[in-house]
């Protein structure tokens, strides 16, 4: 696990330098018709300049000057030719309807892309409206997330704000080599499924110096997600870094090489979780490790569950066949917000196996806090409070 710690984060040190030198030609959004009044629909001139920049046989910058850019659903397509940098200096929003985003699903959508970095600017998504339409119940559209890459490798996304994104800020699927560093997830955190940051059936994956304040996971795995860095990350509100919900499909595959170092929780629902429904799955989670993190007041610092079933549908009376193996939760420590810090609820037909706990120190109220533990097997070492029960 350390060797692969190492190697990727030297890799990613020189990715990000090979994304980040000059290009060649410069493509300014404005001379292709965008306005910067927020109001005037941009959506065509910056497919006119994507255009351009995926045609160019040299490398090329999209240049997006202060001031604020409409934007309809919009996807960037490749391959291309070259590397392309988007240099975003304004404010990218959505309409003020929300149903002008249709149910696509996404907002900003990225697609089919090789070696493609993304630098500064805001995404401004407007969720409130939608959110309001949730709650009360009514017929509302799908929902779309604001920036989504599909299929893309190679990618570099530096400086980003995204504030109240309808669903996700920001998702990564299928991907290949991405570096996401000193980016910021805002929406308030009563704003449902406003995942920051949601990866899924990728590999080499870096998360860095990010703040992530949201209604629901800072940062969310799914499946099919390997070899996958977070460090520096200040996450709350929110529900934490989650791990799944895993095992929802049958023939699903699996998470493996997962590390979380150097990160503070502040406020949230979760710390660090593993989540799996309890029905059957080939499904599997291991070589995890969660290092150097402090709890601020976080209802479960550490949990996993393998009893997902929202409103007893789908998986009444089954258990999960997530196969969960070798976490490692090391000098973890701070402030829980409920007097059971640890839980582990593992699956009865597929207990959890090689789960190791040390230099643990969370406290409730200036007491030790406690534990639980169904269906784990493993070590402890170190200072543990609470009491180890693996």
């Amino acid at each position: 696990m350390a060797k692969f710690v190492v190697s990727f984060v030297v890799l990613s040190f020189f990715y990000s330098l090979q994304l980040s030198n000059a290009a060649s030609t410069t493509l300014n959004v404005i001379k292709f018709g965008a306005k910067p009044d927020g109001r005037t629909d941009a959506t065509q001139p910056f497919l006119k300049a994507w255009s351009a920049a995926c045609r160019s046989a040299a490398p090329s910058t999209i240049y997006v000057p202060k001031g604020r850019y409409l934007l309809k659903a919009i996807v960037f397509s490749g391959p291309c030719r070259n590397k392309i940098t988007v240099l975003i200096r304004g404010t990218l929003v959505a309409p003020t309807d929300y149903r002008a985003l249709g149910n696509s699903g996404y907002w900003i959508l990225f697609i089919k892309i090789n070696r493609v970095s993304v630098f500064g600017g805001t995404l401004d998504a407007k969720g409130a409206g939608f959110w309001a339409c949730r709650k009360s119940r009514q017929n509302c559209p799908v929902g779309a997330r604001s920036i989504t890459f599909n299929w893309a490798n190679n990618i570099l996304i530096s400086g980003l704000t995204s504030i109240n994104s309808q669903l996700a800020h920001l998702v990564i699927n299928s991907c290949k080599k991405v570096v996401v560093r000193n980016v910021r997830t805002i929406a308030p955190d009563q704003s449902p499924n406003t995942d920051g940051i949601h990866v899924q059936g990728s590999t080499g994956v870096s998360i860095t110096g990010s703040i992530l304040q949201t209604g629901d996971d800072c940062i969310s795995i799914g499946p099919g997600t390997r070899n996958m860095l977070m460090s520096g990350i200040m996450c709350g509100p929110g529900h934490g870094i989650s791990i799944g919900s895993l095992g929802r499909q049958f023939n699903e595959d699996g998470v493996e090489n997962i590390m979380l170092r150097n990160s503070v929780f502040s406020g949230s629902d979760n710390g660090v979780r593993i989540k799996s429904w309890a029905r059957p799955s080939k499904g599997f989670v291991r070589k995890v490790v969660y290092q150097n993190l402090i709890m601020k007041n976080v209802q479960n610092p550490i949990i996993i569950d393998q009893n997902y079933c929202p409103n007893n549908e789908g998986c009444p009376r089954q258990t999960s066949g997530v196969k969960i193996s070798q976490v490692i939760y090391k000098n973890i420590r701070g402030t829980s917000a409920t007097a059971k810090a640890v839980t582990f609820d593992c699956s009865p037909s597929n207990p959890c196996r090689a789960i190791r706990l040390q230099d643990i120190r969370l406290t409730y109220k200036n007491k030790a806090a406690t534990s639980s533990c169904k269906n784990v097997g493993g070590t402890s070492a170190g200072v543990l409070m609470p009491r180890s029960c693996v």
